[in-house]
């Protein structure tokens, strides 16, 4: 499917702006590690960050007021491509336009406060307040209620692959011709009980992250967007065969200047590079998880911020983003000028 980025938007350990984050991740700058400790048993995880200070602003809407810090993260980047885009949201915009979010983990925050209150105390103990953000779709909806939006507002939930499967789905609802632009969102939050699962899963080896990244999908804007719907591997090993019939299908297409790799230390580094092995050489190689972390269901959409930005500030015209997620999906979509 093919569409066209009209705006960015990011919220990441390095910032929020989009000029001052390329210039942090263009000369290597990575995020502030911190520790987060299970209580339990004191097992301690490093993971990186989002400042809360830079979601401050948006935390003070008295529908966010009580929000948990993946539906903050999913707004600041949903209006901050907006604004990029410059679209100032009205109703008859609104009833043309679609939420579309991408996401992994969910609110892990609250969910496990939520459930650890009802095996301590009880189930009369369970929080109202707590519930509501506990369910996969509550950014998108906080996003679209924000908006204006009423009508079309979907979550995909899935691996670190996600961002690209909602960017192609998006990129169908453009096509059918019932909206006019779609935000695709995809945001993550940490806590020690997921940087625990993924550890002992061991899914990735660059720290967990939290951040979100948005990009809004319009019939024409600056960045060209060829998208793909990906293709599945049974075993590790046969990712590098499933990423590379994804990318066949990109053959056409002139050769990349720029790859923004998903590359996290972990068995995806191989696989990626055995996939890209016969393709031209790129003039640049970006891998924004050694500066960001592994922020699973905002990391694609943040590679493919990363690749618009990268065509831009570089004077390039073609970048390739693939990706492989340890749930048995790879992906790949090319960003043009």
């Amino acid at each position: 499917m093919k569409a066209h980025i009209a705006g960015l938007g990011w919220v990441t350990p390095l910032g929020t702006g989009l000029d001052e984050v390329w210039a942090r991740l263009d000369r290597g700058d990575v995020g502030e590690r911190k520790r987060l400790t299970n209580p339990e048993t004191g097992r301690a995880h490093d993971y990186l960050p989002v400042p809360l200070k830079l979601v401050e602003p948006i935390g003070r809407h008295p529908r966010l007021r009580r929000s948990s810090a993946i539906s903050l993260f999913a707004v600041a980047a949903g209006l901050a491509a907006l604004e990029d885009a410059g679209l100032k949201m009205t109703p008859e915009l609104a009833a043309r336009t679609a939420v579309v979010f991408a996401i992994s983990d969910g609110g892990v925050l609250y969910t496990r406060k939520y459930y650890e209150q009802i095996v301590k105390q009880g189930a009369n103990a369970a929080s109202p307040l707590l519930f509501p953000e506990t369910v996969y779709n509550a950014p998108a909806s906080h996003l679209a209620a924000l908006l204006g939006i009423d009508g079309a507002s979907y979550t995909l939930v899935g691996d670190a692959s996600i961002g690209l499967t909602a960017l192609h789905f998006a990129a169908q609802l453009l096509a059918l011709g019932g909206i006019d632009q779609c935000v695709v969102v995809g945001a993550e939050e940490c806590d020690w009980i997921l940087c625990e699962a993924y550890a002992d899963w061991r899914l990735a080896r660059t720290p967990l992250a939290e951040g979100a990244a948005a990009v809004v999908l319009r019939r024409d804007g600056r960045w060209k967007l060829h998208t793909h719907p990906g293709a599945p591997f049974v075993r590790q090993r046969d990712a590098s065969a499933a990423l590379g019939r994804v990318l066949a299908d990109f053959s056409s297409e002139a050769p990349e200047e720029v790859v923004v790799s998903s590359a996290n230390r972990s068995f995806v580094d191989r696989a990626e590079a055995q996939a890209l092995a016969g393709r031209a050489g790129a003039v640049r190689r970006f891998a924004p998880k050694t500066s960001f972390g592994e922020a699973p269901g905002a990391s694609a959409l943040l590679q493919v911020v990363t690749a618009a930005l990268a065509l831009e500030k570089l004077q390039l015209t073609r970048a390739l983003v693939p990706v492989i997620g340890w749930n048995q999906q790879a992906a790949a979509v090319l960003v043009g000028r």
